[in-house]
């Protein structure tokens, strides 16, 4: 997968997470990584642009006495996730009528 494509997908996956709750940064690594394999150098800076695009909010817990920062999604997070969603059935369209004419048999490839 490209790289633009994957982040594209990482915000999506980490919003989908979030769906399900509050969650922190190393939580949200360890479920993430269940779908995509993902670094800690690759999703605090996917983290800070959810949030600095409106995505996400935050806020800090303090949990075995350090403090947590708490990442939860906003209307608007929510909104990307159904984005995603409707475009991915446009998508499986697409992907359905290549697959159907690169496997097509009789066709000449030569010219």
């Amino acid at each position: 997968m490209d790289t633009q494509r994957k982040k594209g997908v990482l915000e999506v996956c980490v919003l989908s997470v979030l769906k399900r709750g509050p969650s922190y940064g190393y939580q949200i690594i360890q479920d993430v990584s269940d779908c995509i394999e993902v670094t800690d150098s690759t999703m605090y800076p996917i983290l800070r642009r959810l949030e600095s695009g409106g995505y996400v909010t935050t806020y800090s817990m303090e949990h075995n006495g350090r403090t947590r920062k708490y990442f939860q999604i906003t209307d608007t997070g929510v909104q990307k996730i159904q984005d995603f969603l409707d475009e991915w059935d446009e998508m499986k369209q697409i992907y359905a009528f290549v697959g159907k004419n690169f496997n097509s048999e009789g066709q000449d490839t030569e010219r």
